[in-house]
C-alpha cells in the first residue's frame, strides 16, 4: 500500500477539519437531477422559484455527493480509510441553490481502536456544509475505519 497522510492516528477527538469550497453550478444540478431525482424544482429554474424552495435546488442527494467529493478531495483520497459501517444521519436544513458557494467543515467526535481488529480504527464524526451566508445547509454523521499507520505500512 502506498503511504498516505492520514491514518487512524491523525484523528483527534474534537479536532476541526476544512473541507474547503464548491460553487454550486445551474448545468450541474441539472444534470444531475435529470439523471437521479428529476422533480421540477431540480430541473428548472421557474419551477424551483415556484415551489417553497426558491430558486432552482440540488437534490438534497446531489448536497450528499457533493459532500462526499470536497471530503474525498479534503483528506479521504490521501488517507488509510477502510470504508465506512454505516451513516448516522444526514440532514438537509436548507436549500442548496445555483450560484451557492458551500464550504464544509468536519468536527472529530470519538476514536476507537477496533479490540478484534487492532490494526483498524473507528473515527465518528460530524460534517457541516454552509453556503455564503454562513448557513448551515448540510448535516452529516458518521464512522469511518481507517488503518493504524504501522499496518498501513
Amino acid at each position: 500500500m502506498t503511504a498516505r497522510t492520514w491514518a487512524y492516528e491523525d484523528f483527534v477527538e474534537g479536532a476541526v477539519i476544512a473541507l474547503g469550497s464548491k460553487t454550486v453550478m445551474a448545468e450541474e444540478i441539472v444534470e444531475f437531477a435529470s439523471e437521479f431525482d428529476a422533480q421540477p424544482f431540480h430541473l428548472d429554474e421557474e419551477a424551483g422559484k415556484a415551489s417553497i424552495l426558491g430558486g432552482l435546488s440540488a437534490s438534497g442527494w446531489h448536497t450528499c455527493a457533493m459532500f462526499m467529493r470536497m471530503l474525498c478531495d479534503a483528506f479521504l483520497l490521501d488517507s488509510t480509510s477502510q470504508g465506512s459501517p454505516g451513516v448516522d444521519f444526514a440532514k438537509w436544513k436548507k436549500p442548496v441553490l445555483a450560484g451557492d458557494v458551500l464550504s464544509g467543515r468536519l468536527t472529530i467526535l470519538t476514536t476507537r481502536q477496533s479490540r478484534s481488529k487492532p490494526s483498524l480504527g473507528f473515527v465518528t464524526w460530524h460534517a457541516e456544509l454552509l453556503n455564503q451566508r454562513d448557513e448551515i445547509v448540510f448535516e452529516f454523521q458518521n464512522s469511518c475505519m481507517f488503518l493504524t499507520r504501522e499496518a498501513a505500512q
